[in-house]
Parts: structure tokens; C-alpha cells; sequence
């Protein structure tokens, strides 16, 4: 929006437009979304990392690419009307199965979520191996472990999963009405059914991993 970046730069002084061009520079360049310590890190000290964020976001609301929070972190995508230009037709060499999908789902809105619990949700096993397929997707990870006898991890999604499916943060997950809409729950539920919010990044009953679990990876007793 040319009349936006106008009005930006009119009011701001050199020092901040040069911050602006720098801070555009960085988002562009990164492969992937970048978090505030890392843009406050690469900018002069004492930018006002925020407020040039919301100018630049300003900047480009109706351009062909928008700066869009992602979680945390903020990267710049196609603008979501223009999506369908930049998609081609490509056989994918593997898809998800139906039981990665159900345990993928059962993490996103379940999370912190242990195998066993997403097991109780689905009513039959999870093999390991499912889950090693979302993890290997980027889409979920190992989060702590519950503070339970055996000391279960506990699994999440990752901020890939938020990019993949456009969403700022795990608030944006639909709901009970909207997966209604889209036809996507079938049959008569039951009248105090409804769709699970997922906790946040600190929860009382969770503790971090510790270095050898992050070593490892693996789901020990």
C-alpha cells in the first residue's frame, strides 16, 4: 500500500526508516519465523523492535506478501487470497495415514499430551512410529515429562505446525462450532461434548526435559 508506506516514512525519523529497511531485510532473508530477541540481536540497540514491526506489518496489509505473527515469531507470507497463484500440482511421496492425523490432531488440541493419554483419546495403540513421522514433519515435539509415576514425556506441537496451517497461536485452532460448519464432526454428539483448548507453554504438572532426554530422544521409564 504505497499511501501507508508514504504516511510511515513521512513521520519517522532517518535513524528509524534506516531500522525499518533493516528489520524488512531480515525477515525477508530468513528462512525461517523470527523471534523478538533475534531481531532486537541483528537491529542497533534501542530499536523499538515492536513498533517497527506494527509499521512494517501496516506496510504490507494489502501488498501480494504480509508480515504475519506466527506464535512468537514473525515472518512474511503471501498474502492468503493469492495463495492459489503460487500452488502446483506435485505428486507428494508420502502422505500422512489416518492414524498420524488422529494422533496429530489429539496432540494440537490435547497438548501436554502423553502417549498413553493420546491412546485413551483414540481408544486403540499408538505406534511409536506415528509419532516419529510428525516429529520427523517439524510439526510436533517432545515437550517434558508429566510428574507422574514413570515420568511419561509429554508431546506438543511446534511453531512449524503453526506455519504450516496459518495460525498465529494455538488460540486460532477451530472449535466446536466451526469444525461443525465444516462438516468435519459427523453423527449425534453427546450433549456435553466439546473440543478440548490446549494449555499453554507452562503447566504445573509438566517438568522441562533434561539434556539426556534431548540427547536421546527416547520415552524411558
Amino acid at each position: 500500500m504505497p499511501e501507508r508506506l508514504h504516511v510511515v516514512e513521512s513521520i519517522i525519523s532517518n535513524e528509524e526508516r534506516e531500522q525499518l529497511r533493516m528489520l524488512e531485510a531480515l525477515l525477508f532473508a530468513a528462512v525461517e519465523p523470527l523471534d523478538l530477541a533475534t531481531m532486537r540481536n541483528r537491529l542497533p540497540a534501542g530499536a523499538n523492535v515492536e513498533q517497527l514491526l506494527r509499521d512494517l506489518q501496516g506496510t504490507y496489509a494489502r501488498r501480494g506478501v504480509n508480515l504475519v505473527r506466527v506464535g512468537d515469531r514473525w515472518r512474511f507470507r503471501t498474502a492468503s487470497d493469492l495463495a492459489h497463484l503460487l500452488r502446483q500440482d506435485a505428486v507428494e511421496e508420502r502422505k500422512l495415514s489416518r492414524a498420524a492425523l488422529e494422533t496429530l490432531a489429539i496432540i494440537a488440541y490435547h497438548q501436554p499430551v502423553t502417549r498413553a493419554e493420546i491412546e485413551e483419546v483414540r481408544g486403540v495403540s499408538v505406534n511409536k512410529g506415528v509419532i516419529d513421522v510428525l516429529m520427523e514433519a517439524g510439526w510436533v515435539r517432545m515437550r517434558g515429562r508429566r510428574r507422574s509415576p514413570g515420568r511419561p514425556v509429554t508431546y506438543g506441537t511446534t511453531i512449524g505446525f503453526l506455519d504450516h496451517f496459518g495460525l498465529e497461536q494455538l488460540d486460532d485452532l477451530p472449535g466446536l462450532e466451526e469444525l461443525n460448519g465444516a462438516g468435519l464432526l459427523e453423527g449425534r454428539l453427546p450433549p456435553d461434548f466439546d473440543v478440548p483448548r490446549p494449555t499453554g507453554e507452562d503447566d504445573p504438572d509438566e517438568d522441562p526435559l533434561d539434556l539426556v532426554d534431548r540427547d536421546d530422544g527416547g520415552d524411558r521409564p
